[in-house]
């Protein structure tokens, strides 16, 4: 964050009288260019960005979840950026109340919140609500990370492709967090957690405009390649480093993302470099898809090139002329 109180990942919630908040949403998938785009965006529009991207929370990864660079946050306040530490998680409730106090407070300045990621969960718990699912024993959640913890979380994931199949469609086997809330919450309740989320959603917290950024995956293919050879000149491997003298448990959510969860591998010796180089760009890619495939599915989604940003732009303004009354 740029400015004012650093969030946790347990903050109050936020009162519903004052919702929904009128915001700009750009989605797309890792590596399409929603930094660039979002910074014209702000620029043009006295915006302010706040972080949709369930990786870029973290403190100790800036590098591998590439996170806006200091000479980009200068060109307009960013928000939710590496505030986590590595060892602790945010759920997408807790996310969206945090991000939706940001967003009253850039509209308080006069300027305009750019909700600005590549997380779907997150664009859906802000525009459609989230599901109302009840409490789940602590016991079991211990138990399942037990489980996790014992036998992988690949094994885990395919037992949530038994039980869940859409969702587990949507994460990555090694996405430890997200697989055993799933579970949680399917052992738990009877009910699946694609169910919960199709059945039980409470009222949206923003209304606004959703824009994305249009690529296919054999046009992001090469691009990741080199973002991933770029990360690497710029110290992804000592960022990892110093990330695990920090916190060298590879259980804690931080170390879940994809290039931290290879790079902890080859830190651990478990892979070669160009093993782990090899696996995070297919792992990159695969996650690369899974969000194409979630933002195809938004049917008030509207797409743009990535280099159409006069197009965006007059979009954003038109937006802005609906909602922001």
């Amino acid at each position: 964050m740029s400015q004012g109180t650093q969030p946790t990942a347990h903050s109050p919630a936020l009162p519903q009288g004052q919702l929904p908040v009128p915001v700009i949403c750009l989605a797309g998938p890792t590596g399409s260019g929603k930094t660039a785009a979002a910074l014209a965006l702000a620029q043009a529009l006295g915006g302010e960005v706040i972080n949709a991207d369930s990786r870029q929370v973290y403190a100790d990864f800036p590098i591998i979840t590439a996170q806006p660079l200091p000479e980009e946050r200068a060109l307009c306040p960013h928000h939710l950026y590496g505030f986590l530490p590595t060892q602790e998680k945010i759920a997408a409730g807790v996310w969206a109340e945090q991000a939706v106090a940001q967003a009253k407070q850039v509209l308080a300045r006069g300027h305009i919140p750019l909700i600005v990621g590549g997380t779907g969960l997150y664009f859906k718990t802000l525009l459609h609500g989230l599901a109302e699912i009840p409490p789940i024993d602590a016991a079991l959640t211990a138990a399942l990370t037990q489980q996790c913890a014992l036998r992988g979380s690949a094994a885990l994931h395919q037992d949530l492709q038994s039980i869940d199949p859409a969702y587990a469609a949507k994460i990555h086997p090694n996405d430890r967090q997200r697989i055993v809330r799933a579970l949680e919450v399917a052992q738990g309740t009877g009910r699946s957690f694609s169910w919960w989320h199709e059945h039980a959603a409470q009222e949206p917290l923003c209304t606004g405009a959703l824009f994305g950024l249009a690529i296919t995956l054999e046009g992001l293919s090469p691009r990741l390649d080199a973002r991933i050879d770029a990360m690497m000149a710029a110290g992804a491997l000592q960022e990892a480093q110093q990330a695990f003298a920090l916190c060298p448990q590879g259980s804690a959510p931080g170390w879940s993302g994809i290039g931290c969860a290879e790079l902890y591998a080859h830190l651990r010796g478990r892979l070669s470099w160009q093993e782990a180089r090899s696996l995070w760009m297919h792992n990159t890619r695969a996650y690369a898809k899974r969000q194409l495939t979630w933002f195809k599915a938004q049917p008030e989604l509207v797409w743009f090139a990535p280099n159409d940003a006069k197009g965006l732009l007059q979009a954003a303004k038109k937006a802005i002329k609906t909602f922001f009354v």
